[in-house]
């Protein structure tokens, strides 16, 4: 059966530029030997909802009508991609504007830095001045992705956790589905995940909205910690009676 918007697939991918340069994939050697290795991330493939923007534009329309075990590459354009470059979104400033991120470190071409709340690079150091671009690092390039469709998943349990991986980096987290209920036992790191912060309304309106089911509820659940017990200081035994003599002859 062809893939249709609104299904969730597991896809296995690799996206490159510049002519075979790879900036991401799901296979974690081909990471490791690129360079590109997150050892936050998860590698063996990426479970997406199509037509709700997981991926870029042009691979997410080039999912439909395809069928489980597709196998093919396409080449996307910058406007289906990561978008044009966008002049305005560079700007020259002084050092003096960014010296507190800088410490001790000199400027250089390539340095990431926060501009007026926004994240980017330094793309030219001149004199005291820098031009930082806040553009998406891919932006006014043509990328190309080589992709397999794994499967398309039906089990609701899986959905989630799909999702989840796909939004936190953590794979496989806890989830129970009724008929009326989603409840998602979440481990007590996930408090301090950004990804997690930002993104657990959007992941709670998308199950909601795609299982078809009304109810969710997150659970924290931390493990029992048992307290320390301190060990009493082992006494110190009394000396023999004999002993005792011992030391009194002395």
């Amino acid at each position: 059966m062809a893939i249709e918007k609104g299904d969730f697939i597991k896809i296995n991918y690799t996206g490159k530029f510049n002519e075979g340069q790879i900036f991401d994939t799901t296979d974690e050697q081909l990471a490791k030997d690129n360079g590109i290795y997150n050892p936050r991330g998860v590698y063996g493939g990426d479970v997406v909802i199509v037509g709700s923007g997981h991926t870029i534009k042009g691979l997410d329309e080039d999912f439909i009508g395809k069928e489980v075990g597709y196998s093919g590459s396409i080449t996307i354009a910058p406007e289906m991609a990561f978008g044009p470059h966008n002049p305005a979104l560079v700007e020259t400033v002084s050092v003096t504007k960014i010296k507190e991120q800088l410490g001790d470190q000199r400027p250089y071409p390539g340095m990431p830095i926060e501009l007026n709340g926004k994240r980017g690079v330094i793309s030219q150091v001149i004199g005291r001045r820098v031009r930082v671009d806040m553009n998406h690092a891919l932006a006014g390039k043509e990328v190309e992705y080589e992709y397999t469709i794994e499967e398309k998943i039906e089990d609701k349990v899986a959905k989630a956790q799909g999702l989840l991986s796909l939004y936190t980096g953590m794979p496989e987290i806890e989830v129970e589905v009724t008929d009326d209920l989603i409840r998602i036992y979440t481990p007590i790191e996930l408090g301090f995940n950004q990804r997690w912060i930002v993104s657990k309304m959007t992941i709670a309106s998308e199950l909601i909205d795609k299982l078809g089911i009304e109810s969710l509820e997150f659970v924290e659940r931390h493990p029992y910690v048992p307290e320390a017990v301190e060990e009493a200081p082992e006494a110190t035994e009394a000396p023999a009676e004999d002993e005792e003599a011992e030391i009194e002859e002395e």
